[in-house]
């Protein structure tokens, strides 16, 4: 078990490193900071439900992280301010940033006859414009430290799927953001990447309006649909973010990673 710990830590340089991560206050957010404080990483972490983002501070301890190497800045990620802060606070407290977790974001179940447009503009601000805004942010850090960020995405944004349109717009557009700020910040080491979900059970199903029988049962029709025969875990894809965020991946920049069982690659229609 000693030697398993070692080649962890050994695999994932992420010991003392600066890590932003947003929507870190449940699901896969709150993996990601659980992960990253068993690596060792020093932690700015930002969520809307103060209560939540307290419960993952304490998660991060019980990892293995003291608790003055976490940042808690709550708020809304589409708040422009909040936003300023966070990246302010955690230069503040740590003198650095070496890795940016973009992870907030929202579910959207609507079609095109039926979508609102102010729940579209919702959805658009906080999956797409807010990832943006806080990348231009932390640019300055992170070409200090040649570091790296992690956009979570979805396999919505590689595949097409009805009935969640501004979603799957959104992901999409999340992965072409992806590649294309890959290719410019390159010359910076800067290195940008994605990690491309299939159906993981987390709240954002329920926060996008989908009731706990309805969510029961895709989650039980998505066995069926999925290669390996069954939904991700949220340990899968922190896992897959803390790869990204590390020097084992120093040669990996514009792609889009899939953790899904499979279903990026599946033709749905047989």
């Amino acid at each position: 078990m000693n030697g398993l710990k070692v080649f962890r830590r050994k695999m994932h340089d992420l010991k003392g490193r600066v890590a932003i991560i947003t929507g870190a206050s449940a699901g896969i957010g709150k993996g990601t900071a659980v992960e990253f404080a068993q690596l060792g990483a020093h932690l700015a972490l930002t969520g809307r439900n103060q209560e939540n983002l307290q419960a993952t501070e304490k998660a991060c301890v019980e990892a293995g992280i003291p608790e003055d190497k976490i940042l808690l800045v709550s708020g809304n990620i589409r708040d422009e301010q909040l936003r300023k802060d966070l990246v302010k606070q955690t230069v503040q407290k740590f003198g650095r940033i070496d890795v940016l977790v973009n992870n907030a974001g929202a579910g959207n179940l609507q079609t095109l006859e039926k979508i609102d447009m102010a729940d579209y503009d919702r959805t658009m601000d906080i999956n797409l414009r807010s990832v943006v805004i806080l990348t231009q942010l932390c640019v300055p850090h992170l070409t200090k430290t040649q570091g790296a960020i992690v956009n979570v995405s979805s396999v919505n944004g590689l595949r097409a799927f009805p009935g969640c349109l501004a979603y799957n717009m959104t992901k999409s557009a999340l992965d072409q953001f992806t590649r294309c700020v890959a290719l410019e910040l390159a010359s910076k080491q800067i290195r940008v990447n994605s990690v491309n979900p299939g159906v993981i059970p987390t709240e954002i199903f329920k926060r996008a309006g989908m009731s706990e029988e309805k969510f029961g049962k895709f989650l039980e029709h998505s066995k069926s649909t999925y290669a390996l025969g069954r939904v991700g875990e949220v340990s899968e894809v922190a896992k897959t973010i803390a790869f990204l965020a590390s020097s084992d991946a120093s040669f990996i920049t514009g792609a889009q990673v899939p953790v899904d069982g499979g279903m990026h690659a599946m033709c749905t229609g047989l």
